[in-house]
């Protein structure tokens, strides 16, 4: 059984920072690519950043140079470091991971969500 943990979201102004973070936990061997997508009310859930055990990432080119995506890998947790919030980055932010178990399978997984709103 494999759990992604969430925490850092809330409430900032216009302008501000918020760090985001996402633990998974479990029977795991190896996690490949960990990342965040995130969902604006009536939208579509959209990629954010994501980032391979190799320390690959990539970004959607419209949140480039705002939010940093790092990870720990000896802790299996994924970073979102966001500045200069807007209020259209308010969404709820997923964490995503895809995980290799010892028995060799593979699967996705992805966190509850963490409610990021950006509101003066």
């Amino acid at each position: 059984q494999v759990q992604l943990v969430e925490s850092g979201g809330g409430l900032v102004q216009p302008g501000g920072s918020l760090r985001l973070s996402c633990a998974a936990s479990g029977s795991i061997f190896s996690i490949n690519a960990m990342g965040w997508y995130r969902q604006a009310p009536g939208k579509q859930r959209e990629l954010v950043a994501t980032s391979t055990s190799g320390g690959s990432t990539n970004y959607a080119d419209s949140l480039k140079g705002r939010f940093t995506i790092s990870r720990d890998n000896a802790k299996n947790t994924v970073y979102l470091q966001m500045n200069s919030l807007k209020p259209e980055d308010t969404a709820v932010y997923y964490c995503y991971s895809d995980i290799l178990f010892y028995s060799g399978s593979r699967r996705d997984y992805w966190g509850q969500g963490t409610q990021v709103a950006v509101s003066s």
